[in-house]
């Protein structure tokens, strides 16, 4: 039986299997029904291995066992086993948010927390910055530094980044502004974008901008930039700045409403597209 390793290799991804577990479970489909033995050879998986292996299989739902004499394994529907792996991921998942949730009130988040303190305590305001790579690591950074926020939250980013951050922070934005925090938006409206707007009107002034800079600015004490180009790089690869200075954090807020100024309401905009 000859599979590519690429098919190999997406099976592993999609199905959290080891490379022996692919082998044996594929070698299966293709035969059915078979034999520990078979398999192995089929599989090229290592006699001793092959048991446990399907064992392991057996216990996450992709094989049956069946009795008699020598002992045989048949192969569960593929579109079965997605719905069996769906499911217990879930499980899985659910279990753990309830070991997070139950971590909150204990004394291990305290003390944490305390750690925390006593290294910022450490830390020279030159050292609070760092960079980010992956859109989800930057997003999640974003919103992390919008849930803080006291005074304003102020946003420049392109069309496509209007959109991702009404998906991804919306709520976030929403929690600030009933709070009081001042919440300003800028980015080029297009056809695109024109009919989200409605999902910001009670959350943040949007105005239109030709600009392409990416960045968040909050309190103006705190700051991240994206340093490329959305529509050129894989959000795999999209990289931000972090930095923690009042000092270049104001001087850009700063410039920002200079430019603010000077720019149009977005539905004013949007009514011309």
């Amino acid at each position: 039986m000859i599979i590519k390793e690429e098919f190999l290799s997406k099976l592993r991804t999609y199905f959290s299997l080891n490379l022996y577990e692919v082998k044996i479970w594929t070698a299966l489909l293709s035969r059915g029904v078979s034999t520990a033995g078979e398999l192995s050879d089929i599989a090229n998986v290592p006699r001793s291995r092959s048991y446990d292996v399907l064992e392991s299989l057996e216990k996450k739902g992709f094989v049956v066992m069946k009795f008699g004499k020598p002992i045989k394994y048949m192969a569960v529907q593929p579109s079965e086993v997605v719905e069996r792996v769906k499911k217990h991921m879930k499980m899985e998942a659910d279990r753990k948010i309830k070991r997070l949730d139950e971590l909150r009130n204990t004394e291990v988040l305290d003390e944490l927390k305390t750690l925390h303190e006593q290294g910022l305590e450490l830390i020279e305001p030159t050292d609070l910055s760092g960079s980010l790579k992956g859109r989800h690591n930057l997003y999640n950074h974003l919103d992390l530094m919008i849930k803080n926020a006291e005074k304003s939250v102020t946003l420049m980013t392109t069309s496509q980044g209007l959109l991702r951050k009404i998906e991804g922070l919306k709520p976030t934005l929403e929690k600030v502004k009933k709070r009081g925090v001042k919440v300003r938006i800028a980015a080029p409206i297009t056809k695109e974008s024109k009919d989200a707007l409605k999902e910001l009107g009670d959350v943040a002034e949007v105005r239109h901008t030709d600009g392409k800079a990416r960045f968040c600015i909050v309190d103006g004490k705190e700051l991240m930039f994206m340093v490329l180009d959305d529509k050129d790089v894989h959000p795999t690869y999209d990289v931000g700045i972090w930095v923690n200075t009042p000092f270049f954090a104001s001087a850009m807020e700063n410039m920002f409403e200079q430019q603010w100024q000077g720019m149009k309401p977005a539905l004013e905009v949007a009514k011309k597209l």
